[in-house]
Parts: C-alpha cells; structure tokens; sequence
C-alpha cells in the first residue's frame, strides 16, 4: 500500500456508511454510483484490486435479474469492505506500535 492507512481508513468509514445508508433506503442509483464511481476508487488507492473489481463487475456485467439479487450483491459488497476495513485497522495499528 503507497499511502497512509489513516486516510484509507476514514474514507472506508464514511463510504461503508453512505453505502448501508443507500441500501437501507433502497436507493439502487446512489448504490450503483457509489460501487462503480467510490468503491472502485478507494479500493485501487488502497491496493485491494480483487475488491475494485467486484465493484466493477457488479454494476458493468449482465443486467441483474431482480432488484433482490443487485441488492444481494450489494450486500456481499458491504462484506467485503468490512473485511477490508479491519484488514486497513489492522496496518494502522501495526504501524503505530
């Protein structure tokens, strides 16, 4: 990773809340934004390119069937960054000690 964790790790926060917020409210077109346009950005700066491109695939790949599977995509999306998240908490940490 070439930058501070810190930043990466702000950023992650505030966009894991914009996104449980989009998708607590249903909201696909701010879901699909912030995926394609967000998550694809913080993820490439922060060298989690496996996670930028399930970003990428899921808003750029076959029209989904229902708007419970993009939501469900979404879903394992919002995992994903947790997990990256406490990967990101972890190097803070490491590097502060």
């Amino acid at each position: 990773m070439n930058t501070s964790s810190a930043p990466l790790q702000l950023g992650l926060e505030d966009l894991l809340g914009e996104l449980q917020y989009a998708r607590r409210n249903g909201d696909l077109g701010r879901l699909a934004l912030l995926a394609y346009c967000e998550v694809r950005r913080w993820a490439r700066a922060a060298g989690e390119e496996a996670l930028a491109e399930h970003a990428t695939v899921l808003v750029t790949h076959s029209p989904k069937v229902s708007r419970e599977a993009f939501m469900n995509d979404v879903d394992g999306l919002i995992v994903q960054l947790e997990e990256a998240h406490s990967r990101v908490s972890n190097r803070s940490a490491v590097l502060r000690d």
